[in-house]
């Protein structure tokens, strides 16, 4: 993908959740069962980023848990953030606006225990800018970490297939993008745009291996069918190529 494509495309996303952030929001006050599979797992001694944070509902779970360690939220929606910071006030956590898109990470500071990074991996366009993202997470990861993440199969829903929409919407073309990438529509207070990838296993072996890691775990979970996200977990094999 060019480099001018990405960009656009990353701006089409960041317009959305700027524009539709707080209707957005609404929509996801409840933790999908996966995450409270990854909230159960999660020591509450650990010190966690959490890449993509949204609204916060993941790191409101940890609170409500016992969590004890630092824990650092961030991203890229203002209003998003806005609702994230309605944490508790004892609760060691704080958030801080940032685009991951950003070659370097100078806002993200130290080494954490566990990263995770749900129902955000697949916004970001392009093998190159994903691999950039993959390897500032290694390099904030500790050699016996954890990086859990997961990312929407929306094609195996046939409600959400129908939501997807020609390129030429948003003034694309269909040879401008790659294999597995898709444009959907949304409905609620408006109609707006996203990008998505949709990521196959093989794919996202190769990213891992590409980026100094190894999947030792892969579950689906969501949805009516129990498939709607595609959950892994990567530990530090090598330093990142």
């Amino acid at each position: 993908m060019r480099e001018e494509i990405t960009a656009q495309i990353i701006d089409i996303n960041r317009q959305f959740y700027q524009s539709f952030g707080t209707e957005f929001s609404r929509t996801r006050r409840r933790v999908q069962p996966g995450v409270r599979k990854i909230v159960e797992r999660i020591g509450r001694d650990d010190s966690l980023l959490d890449v993509g944070c949204g609204n916060g509902e993941f790191i409101r779970q940890l609170a409500a848990n016992g969590h004890r360690a630092p824990i650092l939220g961030v991203d890229f929606s203002l209003p998003l953030l806005e609702d994230a910071k309605l944490i508790p006030e004892d609760f060691p956590a704080t958030f801080h606006a940032f685009d991951i898109t950003e070659k370097e990470w100078t806002e993200v500071s130290g080494q954490y225990s566990v990263i995770t990074c749900f129902a955000m991996l697949h916004h970001i366009p392009s093998e190159a800018t994903r691999l950039q993202i993959l390897r500032n997470i290694h390099q904030r990861l500790a050699q016996q970490g954890q990086f859990i993440h997961s990312n929407w199969q929306f094609l195996n829903s046939e409600r959400l297939r129908k939501r997807i929409q020609g390129w030429d919407i948003v003034g694309l073309d269909a040879a401008d993008v790659d294999e597995g990438d898709y444009l959907l529509d949304w409905r609620s207070g408006g109609t707006g745009y996203r990008y998505a990838h949709h990521y196959s296993e093989a794919e996202l072996a190769y990213l891992a291996e590409m980026s100094g890691f190894k999947v030792v775990e892969t579950f689906y979970s969501d949805g009516a069918a129990g498939d709607l996200g595609l959950y892994q977990v990567w530990e530090k094999n090598s330093v990142a190529g």
